[in-house]
Protein backbone atom coordinates (compact mmCIF):
# COMPACT_ATOMS: atom_id res chain seq x y z
CA UNK A 1 0.00 0.00 0.00
CA UNK A 2 0.80 3.21 -0.84
CA UNK A 3 1.89 5.27 2.22
CA UNK A 4 0.68 8.56 0.69
CA UNK A 5 -2.82 6.82 0.18
CA UNK A 6 -3.89 7.09 3.73
CA UNK A 7 -6.20 9.02 5.65
CA UNK A 8 -4.32 11.84 7.34
CA UNK A 9 -4.96 13.38 10.39
CA UNK A 10 -3.39 16.31 12.71
CA UNK A 11 -0.92 13.83 14.33
CA UNK A 12 -0.48 11.40 11.48
CA UNK A 13 0.20 14.41 8.98
CA UNK A 14 2.51 16.05 11.61
CA UNK A 15 4.48 12.53 12.14
CA UNK A 16 4.60 12.09 7.97
CA UNK A 17 6.64 15.20 8.14
CA UNK A 18 8.38 15.49 11.40
CA UNK A 19 11.70 13.44 9.38
CA UNK A 20 11.73 15.95 6.76
CA UNK A 21 11.96 18.69 9.31
CA UNK A 22 14.17 16.49 11.46
CA UNK A 23 16.59 16.11 8.20
CA UNK A 24 16.07 20.19 7.27
CA UNK A 25 16.98 21.29 10.75
CA UNK A 26 20.05 18.65 10.90
CA UNK A 27 21.26 20.10 7.59
CA UNK A 28 20.99 23.56 8.78
CA UNK A 29 22.72 22.58 11.76
CA UNK A 30 25.71 21.16 10.18
CA UNK A 31 25.60 24.46 7.36
CA UNK A 32 26.45 26.08 10.88
CA UNK A 33 29.30 23.69 11.91
CA UNK A 34 31.14 24.39 8.88
CA UNK A 35 31.04 28.29 9.38
CA UNK A 36 31.59 27.81 13.28
CA UNK A 37 34.01 25.31 12.28
CA UNK A 38 35.95 27.40 9.13
CA UNK A 39 35.38 30.77 11.86
CA UNK A 40 37.27 29.28 14.65
CA UNK A 41 39.61 27.19 13.26
CA UNK A 42 40.58 29.37 10.55
CA UNK A 43 39.55 33.07 10.36
CA UNK A 44 36.91 35.87 9.64
CA UNK A 45 38.67 35.93 6.37
CA UNK A 46 38.66 32.48 5.79
CA UNK A 47 34.31 32.76 6.99
CA UNK A 48 34.05 35.39 4.56
CA UNK A 49 36.11 33.75 1.40
CA UNK A 50 33.23 31.09 2.33
CA UNK A 51 30.68 33.38 1.75
CA UNK A 52 31.76 35.04 -1.59
CA UNK A 53 31.49 31.33 -2.38
CA UNK A 54 28.45 31.39 -1.56
CA UNK A 55 26.30 32.40 -4.40
CA UNK A 56 27.96 29.91 -6.68
CA UNK A 57 26.98 26.98 -4.62
CA UNK A 58 23.34 28.41 -4.61
CA UNK A 59 23.34 28.51 -8.45
CA UNK A 60 24.08 24.56 -8.24
CA UNK A 61 21.72 23.81 -4.83
CA UNK A 62 18.69 25.96 -7.03
CA UNK A 63 19.03 23.37 -9.87
CA UNK A 64 19.43 20.29 -8.10
CA UNK A 65 15.99 21.71 -5.94
CA UNK A 66 14.21 22.80 -8.97
CA UNK A 67 14.48 19.45 -10.49
CA UNK A 68 13.63 17.48 -6.94
CA UNK A 69 10.80 19.15 -6.17
CA UNK A 70 9.47 19.99 -9.59
CA UNK A 71 9.68 16.13 -10.56
CA UNK A 72 8.48 14.81 -7.49
CA UNK A 73 5.41 16.53 -7.43
CA UNK A 74 4.77 15.43 -11.08
CA UNK A 75 5.27 11.97 -9.86
CA UNK A 76 3.51 11.57 -7.05
CA UNK A 77 0.75 13.34 -8.73
CA UNK A 78 0.62 10.14 -11.30
CA UNK A 79 0.64 7.82 -8.06
CA UNK A 80 -1.96 9.39 -6.96
CA UNK A 81 -3.88 8.68 -10.79
CA UNK A 82 -2.38 5.07 -10.45
CA UNK A 83 0.19 5.89 -12.95
CA UNK A 84 3.49 3.51 -11.35
CA UNK A 85 4.97 2.29 -14.33
CA UNK A 86 5.23 5.88 -15.43
CA UNK A 87 5.81 7.22 -12.58
CA UNK A 88 8.81 4.90 -12.22
CA UNK A 89 10.38 5.92 -15.68
CA UNK A 90 9.47 9.48 -15.23
CA UNK A 91 11.93 9.17 -11.95
CA UNK A 92 14.69 7.34 -13.58
CA UNK A 93 14.94 9.87 -15.94
CA UNK A 94 15.26 13.21 -13.53
CA UNK A 95 18.09 11.29 -11.68
CA UNK A 96 19.66 10.61 -14.78
CA UNK A 97 19.28 13.75 -16.18
CA UNK A 98 20.13 15.63 -12.95
CA UNK A 99 23.44 13.92 -12.76
CA UNK A 100 24.11 14.88 -16.26
CA UNK A 101 22.91 18.21 -15.35
CA UNK A 102 26.05 17.93 -12.73
CA UNK A 103 28.93 17.16 -14.81
CA UNK A 104 28.06 19.67 -16.70
CA UNK A 105 27.97 22.48 -14.32
CA UNK A 106 31.11 21.18 -12.90
CA UNK A 107 32.75 21.51 -16.21
CA UNK A 108 31.78 25.05 -16.65
CA UNK A 109 32.16 26.13 -12.97
CA UNK A 110 35.80 24.79 -13.32
CA UNK A 111 37.08 26.41 -17.03
CA UNK A 112 35.30 30.12 -15.91
CA UNK A 113 35.79 29.83 -12.24
CA UNK A 114 38.35 32.64 -11.93
CA UNK A 115 36.22 35.51 -13.80
CA UNK A 116 33.73 33.70 -11.34
CA UNK A 117 35.27 34.46 -8.63
CA UNK A 118 35.51 38.06 -9.10
CA UNK A 119 32.34 38.52 -10.56
CA UNK A 120 31.68 37.76 -6.83
CA UNK A 121 33.24 40.07 -5.31
CA UNK A 122 36.99 38.11 -4.56
CA UNK A 123 39.34 40.85 -3.82
CA UNK A 124 43.42 39.87 -4.05
CA UNK A 125 43.06 39.16 -0.83
CA UNK A 126 40.66 36.32 -0.35
CA UNK A 127 41.13 34.72 -3.64
CA UNK A 128 43.08 32.30 -2.81
CA UNK A 129 41.37 31.08 -0.32
CA UNK A 130 37.78 31.47 -2.67
CA UNK A 131 39.62 29.39 -5.05
CA UNK A 132 40.78 26.77 -2.99
CA UNK A 133 37.33 26.41 -1.68
CA UNK A 134 35.47 26.67 -4.92
CA UNK A 135 37.62 24.21 -6.79
CA UNK A 136 37.10 21.22 -4.57
CA UNK A 137 33.26 22.29 -3.85
CA UNK A 138 32.67 22.07 -7.99
CA UNK A 139 34.53 18.37 -7.54
CA UNK A 140 31.37 17.14 -6.15
CA UNK A 141 28.79 19.08 -8.10
CA UNK A 142 27.68 15.67 -9.51
CA UNK A 143 27.02 13.61 -6.44
CA UNK A 144 25.45 16.74 -4.33
CA UNK A 145 22.97 17.41 -7.12
CA UNK A 146 21.51 13.88 -6.40
CA UNK A 147 21.79 14.54 -2.92
CA UNK A 148 19.41 17.20 -3.14
CA UNK A 149 17.36 14.97 -5.05
CA UNK A 150 16.98 12.57 -3.35
CA UNK A 151 16.43 14.04 -0.11
CA UNK A 152 12.87 14.93 -1.86
CA UNK A 153 11.97 11.53 -3.21
CA UNK A 154 12.63 9.83 -0.29
CA UNK A 155 9.47 11.62 0.59
CA UNK A 156 7.35 10.76 -2.18
CA UNK A 157 8.67 7.26 -2.04
CA UNK A 158 6.98 7.31 1.20
CA UNK A 159 10.16 7.02 2.98
CA UNK A 160 10.94 9.76 5.44
CA UNK A 161 12.19 8.38 8.12
CA UNK A 162 14.72 6.64 5.92
CA UNK A 163 15.55 10.11 4.05
CA UNK A 164 16.37 11.34 7.28
CA UNK A 165 18.50 8.63 8.32
CA UNK A 166 21.12 9.23 5.36
CA UNK A 167 20.70 12.72 5.49
CA UNK A 168 22.44 12.25 9.41
CA UNK A 169 25.13 10.01 7.65
CA UNK A 170 26.13 12.37 5.30
CA UNK A 171 25.61 15.49 8.14
CA UNK A 172 27.41 13.35 11.16
CA UNK A 173 30.23 12.79 8.10
CA UNK A 174 30.46 16.10 7.03
CA UNK A 175 31.02 17.70 10.45
CA UNK A 176 33.46 15.17 11.77
CA UNK A 177 35.75 15.41 8.54
CA UNK A 178 35.08 19.79 9.37
CA UNK A 179 37.67 19.20 12.34
CA UNK A 180 39.79 16.42 11.24
CA UNK A 181 40.58 18.34 7.72
CA UNK A 182 40.62 22.33 8.79
CA UNK A 183 41.84 21.03 12.25
CA UNK A 184 44.61 18.30 12.84
CA UNK A 185 45.27 18.18 8.76
CA UNK A 186 45.15 22.05 8.63
CA UNK A 187 43.77 21.60 5.04
CA UNK A 188 41.99 25.11 5.55
CA UNK A 189 38.99 26.10 3.42
CA UNK A 190 39.89 23.32 0.63
CA UNK A 191 39.63 21.03 3.91
CA UNK A 192 35.90 22.68 4.49
CA UNK A 193 34.62 21.96 1.32
CA UNK A 194 36.24 18.66 1.05
CA UNK A 195 34.14 17.62 4.40
CA UNK A 196 30.84 18.84 2.66
CA UNK A 197 31.51 16.83 -0.81
CA UNK A 198 32.13 13.98 0.71
CA UNK A 199 29.50 14.79 3.26
CA UNK A 200 27.07 14.88 0.02
CA UNK A 201 28.30 11.98 -1.77
CA UNK A 202 27.22 9.49 0.79
CA UNK A 203 23.65 10.00 0.56
CA UNK A 204 23.96 10.24 -3.05
CA UNK A 205 25.59 6.63 -3.06
CA UNK A 206 23.23 5.51 -0.32
CA UNK A 207 20.04 6.57 -2.34
CA UNK A 208 21.37 4.79 -5.63
CA UNK A 209 21.86 1.88 -3.78
CA UNK A 210 18.38 1.81 -2.18
CA UNK A 211 16.62 3.26 -5.69
CA UNK A 212 18.21 0.35 -7.98
CA UNK A 213 18.12 -2.17 -5.33
CA UNK A 214 14.46 -2.02 -3.94
CA UNK A 215 12.66 -3.31 -6.85
CA UNK A 216 9.59 -3.27 -4.25
CA UNK A 217 9.88 0.20 -3.10
CA UNK A 218 7.27 2.87 -4.51
CA UNK A 219 9.59 4.31 -6.24
CA UNK A 220 12.66 2.46 -8.10
CA UNK A 221 15.10 2.86 -10.44
CA UNK A 222 13.96 1.00 -13.74
CA UNK A 223 14.60 1.50 -17.97
CA UNK A 224 13.95 5.37 -18.42
CA UNK A 225 11.70 6.49 -21.11
CA UNK A 226 13.21 9.92 -22.62
CA UNK A 227 10.72 12.71 -22.39
CA UNK A 228 11.68 16.39 -23.19
CA UNK A 229 7.94 17.17 -21.68
CA UNK A 230 9.46 15.48 -18.12
CA UNK A 231 12.10 18.05 -18.65
CA UNK A 232 10.13 21.11 -19.32
CA UNK A 233 7.02 20.30 -16.99
CA UNK A 234 9.69 19.60 -14.21
CA UNK A 235 11.73 22.91 -14.52
CA UNK A 236 8.35 24.95 -14.88
CA UNK A 237 6.82 23.25 -11.92
CA UNK A 238 9.78 23.24 -9.78
CA UNK A 239 11.09 27.17 -10.95
CA UNK A 240 9.98 29.02 -7.83
CA UNK A 241 12.30 26.60 -5.74
CA UNK A 242 15.39 27.62 -7.86
CA UNK A 243 14.37 30.97 -7.86
CA UNK A 244 14.42 31.54 -4.17
CA UNK A 245 17.74 29.16 -4.07
CA UNK A 246 18.98 31.99 -6.95
CA UNK A 247 17.92 35.04 -5.20
CA UNK A 248 19.75 33.80 -1.92
CA UNK A 249 22.69 33.84 -4.17
CA UNK A 250 21.98 37.60 -5.76
CA UNK A 251 20.46 38.67 -2.35
CA UNK A 252 23.87 37.61 -0.36
CA UNK A 253 25.94 39.26 -2.43
CA UNK A 254 24.42 43.03 -2.14
CA UNK A 255 24.16 41.91 1.54
CA UNK A 256 28.01 42.09 1.51
CA UNK A 257 28.83 45.05 -0.99
CA UNK A 258 25.76 46.90 1.37
CA UNK A 259 27.03 46.00 4.45
CA UNK A 260 30.79 46.58 3.80
CA UNK A 261 29.75 50.05 2.93
CA UNK A 262 27.98 50.81 5.74
CA UNK A 263 30.06 48.40 8.52
CA UNK A 264 33.05 47.13 6.33
CA UNK A 265 34.34 43.82 7.24
CA UNK A 266 32.95 43.57 10.67
CA UNK A 267 29.31 44.02 8.60
CA UNK A 268 29.90 41.28 6.26
CA UNK A 269 30.72 38.97 9.23
CA UNK A 270 27.52 40.07 10.94
CA UNK A 271 25.75 39.35 8.13
CA UNK A 272 27.00 36.33 7.27
CA UNK A 273 26.08 35.29 10.94
CA UNK A 274 22.82 36.23 10.51
CA UNK A 275 22.43 34.23 7.09
CA UNK A 276 24.00 31.22 8.86
CA UNK A 277 21.39 31.67 11.38
CA UNK A 278 18.54 32.09 9.72
CA UNK A 279 19.27 28.68 7.68
CA UNK A 280 18.60 27.00 11.22
CA UNK A 281 15.06 28.97 12.05
CA UNK A 282 13.44 28.21 8.89
CA UNK A 283 14.25 24.43 8.52
CA UNK A 284 11.00 23.89 10.46
CA UNK A 285 8.89 25.56 7.94
CA UNK A 286 11.32 24.10 5.01
CA UNK A 287 11.05 20.55 6.22
CA UNK A 288 7.25 20.66 6.84
CA UNK A 289 6.68 21.97 3.61
CA UNK A 290 8.79 19.76 2.13
CA UNK A 291 7.40 16.77 3.86
CA UNK A 292 4.43 17.39 3.08
CA UNK A 293 4.31 17.89 -0.68
CA UNK A 294 3.95 14.44 -1.43
CA UNK A 295 1.01 14.25 0.03
CA UNK A 296 -0.66 17.35 -1.23
CA UNK A 297 0.44 16.04 -5.02
CA UNK A 298 -0.91 12.66 -4.16
CA UNK A 299 -4.42 13.78 -3.26
CA UNK A 300 -5.08 16.56 -5.67
CA UNK A 301 -4.15 13.68 -8.14
CA UNK A 302 -6.60 11.27 -6.53
CA UNK A 303 -9.34 14.01 -6.28
CA UNK A 304 -9.55 14.01 -2.36
CA UNK A 305 -10.91 17.10 -1.65
CA UNK A 306 -11.88 16.40 1.46
CA UNK A 307 -8.29 15.61 2.76
CA UNK A 308 -7.28 18.48 0.99
CA UNK A 309 -9.49 20.53 2.79
CA UNK A 310 -7.93 19.21 6.25
CA UNK A 311 -4.34 19.18 5.38
CA UNK A 312 -4.75 23.15 4.61
CA UNK A 313 -5.93 24.04 7.95
CA UNK A 314 -4.19 21.77 9.57
CA UNK A 315 -0.73 23.17 7.63
CA UNK A 316 -2.32 27.01 8.21
CA UNK A 317 -2.43 26.07 12.20
CA UNK A 318 1.20 24.83 12.39
CA UNK A 319 2.69 27.35 9.89
CA UNK A 320 1.13 30.41 12.31
CA UNK A 321 1.89 28.72 15.86
CA UNK A 322 5.39 27.64 14.45
CA UNK A 323 5.97 31.10 13.37
CA UNK A 324 5.42 32.67 16.92
CA UNK A 325 7.71 30.05 18.36
CA UNK A 326 10.51 30.88 15.70
CA UNK A 327 10.01 34.94 16.60
CA UNK A 328 10.30 34.44 20.30
CA UNK A 329 13.30 31.86 20.31
CA UNK A 330 14.60 34.27 17.59
CA UNK A 331 14.20 36.80 20.43
CA UNK A 332 15.64 35.17 23.37
CA UNK A 333 18.51 33.18 21.95
CA UNK A 334 19.95 36.02 19.58
CA UNK A 335 23.07 36.63 22.15
CA UNK A 336 23.71 32.59 22.57
CA UNK A 337 23.73 31.94 18.75
CA UNK A 338 25.91 34.91 18.10
CA UNK A 339 28.15 33.91 20.79
CA UNK A 340 28.27 30.65 19.03
CA UNK A 341 30.20 32.36 15.99
CA UNK A 342 32.36 35.05 17.94
CA UNK A 343 33.70 36.21 21.10
CA UNK A 344 31.78 38.40 23.16
CA UNK A 345 33.98 41.18 23.39
CA UNK A 346 34.38 41.10 19.26
CA UNK A 347 33.03 44.23 17.82
CA UNK A 348 31.01 42.02 15.23
CA UNK A 349 29.05 40.30 18.31
CA UNK A 350 27.17 44.02 19.61
CA UNK A 351 26.54 44.68 16.04
CA UNK A 352 25.59 41.13 15.04
CA UNK A 353 23.30 40.73 18.13
CA UNK A 354 21.51 44.46 17.55
CA UNK A 355 20.74 43.17 13.39
CA UNK A 356 19.68 40.06 14.82
CA UNK A 357 16.40 41.52 16.72
CA UNK A 358 15.44 43.48 13.46
CA UNK A 359 15.75 40.48 11.59
CA UNK A 360 13.82 38.46 13.82
CA UNK A 361 10.59 40.20 12.78
CA UNK A 362 10.53 38.14 8.96
CA UNK A 363 10.00 34.96 10.67
CA UNK A 364 6.63 36.27 11.76
CA UNK A 365 5.49 36.27 7.96
CA UNK A 366 8.45 34.03 6.23
CA UNK A 367 5.95 30.47 7.42
CA UNK A 368 3.05 31.11 5.34
CA UNK A 369 5.41 32.42 1.91
CA UNK A 370 7.28 29.17 2.14
CA UNK A 371 4.40 26.75 2.80
CA UNK A 372 2.24 28.82 0.00
CA UNK A 373 4.81 28.50 -2.58
CA UNK A 374 5.50 24.70 -1.64
CA UNK A 375 2.04 24.03 -1.67
CA UNK A 376 1.06 25.12 -5.46
CA UNK A 377 4.02 23.03 -6.61
CA UNK A 378 2.81 20.41 -5.14
CA UNK A 379 -0.44 21.16 -6.97
CA UNK A 380 1.39 21.67 -10.25
CA UNK A 381 0.81 25.25 -10.44
CA UNK A 382 4.39 26.36 -10.75
CA UNK A 383 3.55 29.79 -12.06
CA UNK A 384 1.70 30.97 -9.18
CA UNK A 385 5.06 29.23 -6.91
CA UNK A 386 7.27 30.89 -8.85
CA UNK A 387 5.40 34.43 -8.69
CA UNK A 388 5.18 34.04 -4.91
CA UNK A 389 9.22 32.85 -4.74
CA UNK A 390 10.15 35.62 -7.32
CA UNK A 391 8.32 38.21 -5.43
CA UNK A 392 9.44 37.58 -1.67
CA UNK A 393 13.32 36.53 -2.45
CA UNK A 394 14.02 39.03 -5.48
CA UNK A 395 11.39 41.30 -6.88
CA UNK A 396 10.60 42.91 -3.01
CA UNK A 397 13.92 42.25 -0.86
CA UNK A 398 16.30 43.70 -3.66
CA UNK A 399 14.93 47.46 -3.75
CA UNK A 400 14.76 47.04 0.04
CA UNK A 401 18.14 45.91 0.42
CA UNK A 402 19.06 48.93 -1.76
CA UNK A 403 16.74 51.58 -0.76
CA UNK A 404 16.35 51.05 2.94
CA UNK A 405 19.53 51.88 4.34
CA UNK A 406 19.61 55.19 1.96
CA UNK A 407 16.48 56.03 4.47
CA UNK A 408 17.41 54.83 8.30
CA UNK A 409 21.08 53.81 7.63
CA UNK A 410 22.30 50.09 8.74
CA UNK A 411 18.96 48.77 10.40
CA UNK A 412 17.90 49.38 6.69
CA UNK A 413 19.60 46.77 6.05
CA UNK A 414 18.34 44.28 9.25
CA UNK A 415 14.90 45.16 8.15
CA UNK A 416 14.98 45.02 4.70
CA UNK A 417 14.12 40.59 4.39
CA UNK A 418 11.58 40.96 7.41
CA UNK A 419 9.74 43.80 5.25
CA UNK A 420 10.00 41.73 2.23
CA UNK A 421 8.44 38.80 3.88
CA UNK A 422 5.80 41.12 4.88
CA UNK A 423 4.82 42.35 1.25
CA UNK A 424 4.83 38.93 0.00
CA UNK A 425 2.20 37.79 2.58
CA UNK A 426 -0.40 39.81 1.39
CA UNK A 427 0.70 37.82 -2.27
CA UNK A 428 0.18 34.54 -0.86
CA UNK A 429 -3.18 35.75 1.26
CA UNK A 430 -4.16 36.82 -2.05
CA UNK A 431 -3.32 33.57 -4.32
CA UNK A 432 -4.61 31.36 -1.58
CA UNK A 433 -8.04 32.85 -1.69
CA UNK A 434 -8.51 32.85 -5.55
CA UNK A 435 -7.03 29.41 -6.20
CA UNK A 436 -9.30 28.12 -3.23
CA UNK A 437 -12.25 27.10 -5.98
CA UNK A 438 -9.83 25.95 -8.41
CA UNK A 439 -8.03 23.39 -5.92
CA UNK A 440 -10.91 22.65 -3.48
CA UNK A 441 -8.40 23.01 -0.66
CA UNK A 442 -10.58 25.52 1.02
Amino acid sequence: MNKLSRTFNTGSLLLFSLPTVIMMIFTSIYTMVDGIFVSRLIGTDALSAVNIVYPMASVLLAVGVMFATGASAIIARKMGEGKTREAKQDFTFIVCFGFAVGVGLMILGTVFLDPLLRLMGADNHLFGMCRDYAQMMLWFTAPAMLSYMFQTFFVAAGRPLFGMAVIFSGGLTNMVLDYVFIGPMNMGVAGAALATGIGQTLPAVIGLLFFALGRRQTLCLIRPAHSRRMILDTCVNGSSEMVTNLAAAVVTLLFNVVMMKYAGSDGVAAITIVLYSQFLLTAVFLGYSSGIAPVISYKYGNEDTLQLKKIFRISMGFVGITSLVMFLASMLFAPVIVGIFTSKSSPVFAMTVHGFYLFAACYLFMGFNIFASSMFTALSNGKVSAAISFLRTFAFVIPCILLLPEWVGINGVWISVPVAELLALGVSLFFFVKQRQNYHYA
